[in-house]
């Protein structure tokens, strides 16, 4: 992917386009990668907002889902941006979710693709096997309905992390810090818009989750996909990006 990353202080960023700020937070072992496809579509109608989490470069203290969701509004706050769409994967859905329920006010619509907050299945319990590349290309091939989505370039990149012994710790604090902070019936508190977009082959996030955030959200809607897995935005890019634009234009319609 060949947009500039750029810095402003602690902050690094992806920023194209121009329009109401849509913003991406990615998941735990989510590259800015699988949001080219997104990126590429939305810049034509929006200011495309992409920061990088710093899952591995805040303390141990602060390495939690709260933690991460304080960085983002600092970074929201320094640049200004307001009102804003907020899009979270994963883990990234989490993080969007304590942000919106401390910070409503600047959130224009929320939409969650396989995020965690309520239910997920992690890597297993054995979890993570330091140096074993063939069981970290089986687990990353799981994240999807297709496993050739799940490249060597991609496995190689998980593979890195999780041979780090320093990023490993910081991944289970991420992990465990996101089953305490599970979430429940404080999502009713949550009064925007908001687009649930989940694949009915997610095994890490399943359907029944997607279910259960459409029950809790008052103003939801959701959209299933078949033959899609965990990260829908990257497998199936273009009815991904389809409902998304939907789901902005009628909301648009509406102001």
């Amino acid at each position: 992917m060949d947009y500039e990353i750029k810095t402003q202080g602690k902050f690094k960023f992806i920023e194209e386009g121009e329009g109401e700020p849509l913003v991406l937070l990615h998941g735990l072992f989510g590259a800015l990668s699988n949001f080219k496809d997104l990126i590429d579509y939305f810049k034509q109608y929006n200011r495309v907002v992409v920061p990088i989490l710093p899952l591995f470069d805040l303390n141990i203290l602060e390495t939690t889902v709260s933690g991460l969701a304080k960085y983002v509004h600092k970074f929201l706050e320094s640049r200004g941006y307001h009102h804003v769409h907020l899009l979270g994967n994963s883990l990234g859905g989490h993080v969007a979710l304590l942000y919106i329920l401390k910070h409503p006010e600047n959130v224009k619509s929320l939409i969650l693709t396989g995020s965690s907050g309520l239910f997920e299945n992690g890597m297993g319990e054995t979890y993570p096997k330091r140096g074993d590349y063939e069981y970290i290309r089986k687990k990353t091939e799981l994240t999807f309905y297709d496993p050739a989505i799940a490249t060597k370039e991609l496995v190689d990149d998980v593979f890195e992390i999780t041979s780090n012994r320093l990023k490993v710790i910081k991944i289970i604090a991420l992990a465990k810090s996101a089953i305490r902070h599970n979430l429940g019936e404080e999502l009713r508190d949550i009064q925007a818009p908001t687009c649930l977009i989940w694949g009915l082959n997610d095994t890490i996030t399943p359907p029944m989750v997607g279910e259960e955030f459409k029950k809790l959200i008052p103003n939801s809607e959701l959209h299933f996909i078949d033959k899609c897995g965990h990260a829908a935005m990257m497998e199936v890019p273009v009815e991904f990006n389809k409902i998304l634009h939907g789901f902005l234009d009628k909301l648009a319609e509406k102001q």
